[in-house]
């Protein structure tokens, strides 16, 4: 059995599931009251909101990291988001800092679609075709050990609201660039650069190979053959039929959809982007929004001089961000008061000091270049 299947075995107290959501939220109010400046709480966009109404800083993978960067006062900080995100809190904040996650099911299916040995594997494999040509790059979507991987190759990570200004860096370094783990948000910010898709192959970490039918040496962009299961499932058709329903919507998507997604929307962005332009968009105004539906809801439920939905009706919000609960908040606040705080994540510090030369690449690298 594996740690994770161990902990849904032994999971929430019952004296914490026999509470009412309106008691629960009174104990959380109480204990951060109490924790004061001890306490510090990011969430994430995509958070329930549960929980996102007793974040301290909300925002999307750049701005937490930036914020986590920035608190040396608190002595615990519960990351409310997945756990790549809380490795990132952990490589950023100082040794006397101690961060927690909720629940450790809440995970990323992106970031586990690159493990460590499968990269290593895949770097060997094109530096014998390609030579020393090769710089790599990781989305923060990353684990900590992809992250130490391209600190360690002079390397750097990014996010969806950075990933031009990154790549353009990565340009000055070396010919091609390895993109890690998400193949279409490298594929969607290498072409709105000018880079044709010709220009662009895939590596496919199952069958160990590379995707290219044509000369190695036109190469620019590896892909790391890796998604997001939630931005995968918006379509063409749900494009083609929001239009039909209605030519005056616009249709804002994020970059990690896919890349005929992303060129037939109005607009694409990261979640900031998005939230940043249904914020300025004119009252009475529509919005068929391609992102995480808690987020899309939360739009919907503020913004109420527009119109904004999702642009695929059936979707469902990221189950691995929503196993953050109310119910585990409380208990990993109770862990804290009581002394003997749980789900602590801790990055060696080998891998530690790999992963922030990567960060600090990032962070030093301007967003518009």
């Amino acid at each position: 059995m594996n740690v994770l299947e161990n902990f849904h075995v032994h999971s929430l107290p019952e004296s914490i599931r026999a509470l009412s959501r309106e008691a629960m939220e009174a104990r959380v109010w109480e204990i951060k009251k109490e924790l004061g400046s001890r306490l510090f709480m990011p969430g994430h966009y995509y958070q329930k909101d549960e929980v996102i109404q007793f974040a301290d800083a909300t925002g999307d993978s750049l701005q937490l990291a930036k914020a986590a960067a920035a608190n040396k006062e608190a002595e615990h900080i519960v990351f409310c988001g997945v756990h790549f995100m809380a490795e990132t809190a952990d490589i950023l904040s100082d040794h006397d800092q101690t961060v927690l996650l909720p629940d450790l099911r809440a995970g990323c299916s992106m970031a586990d679609m690159a493990d460590i040995h499968q990269v290593e594997k895949a770097w060997e494999a094109l530096q014998q075709e390609l030579g020393d040509t090769i710089i790599p790059l990781t989305y923060v979507n990353s684990t900590a050990a992809i992250k130490a991987f391209c600190g360690e190759h002079d390397g750097a990570t990014l996010t969806s609201s950075n990933a031009r200004a990154l790549l353009e860096w990565a340009f000055t370094k070396k010919e091609r660039i390895l993109f890690l783990p998400d193949q279409h948000l490298g594929r969607n910010t290498a072409y709105q650069m000018g880079i044709p898709l010709a220009d662009m192959a895939v590596w496919d970490p199952i069958q160990e190979k590379l995707e290219w039918g044509g000369d190695p040496e036109n190469i620019r962009m590896i892909l790391w053959k890796g998604h997001c299961s939630v931005h995968e499932k918006f379509t063409l058709d749900n494009i083609r039929e929001v239009r039909r329903r209605d030519p005056d919507v616009n249709v804002i998507v994020h970059p990690e959809c896919t890349f005929d997604v992303v060129d037939a929307a109005d607009q694409a962005g990261s979640t900031s982007f998005i939230i940043d332009a249904i914020q300025k968009a004119p009252a009475g105004s529509k919005w068929a929004v391609g992102t995480e539906m808690n987020l899309v809801n939360r739009l919907a439920a503020t913004m109420t001089d527009k119109t904004v939905f999702s642009l695929n009706p059936n979707m469902c919000p990221c189950l691995t961000m929503n196993r953050i609960d109310l119910a585990h908040l409380l208990w990993s606040l109770e862990s804290i008061r009581d002394g003997h705080p749980h789900h602590i994540i801790r990055v060696p510090e080998d891998v530690k000091e790999q992963s922030l030369l990567a960060i600090e690449r990032m962070f030093a690298v301007p967003k518009e270049t």
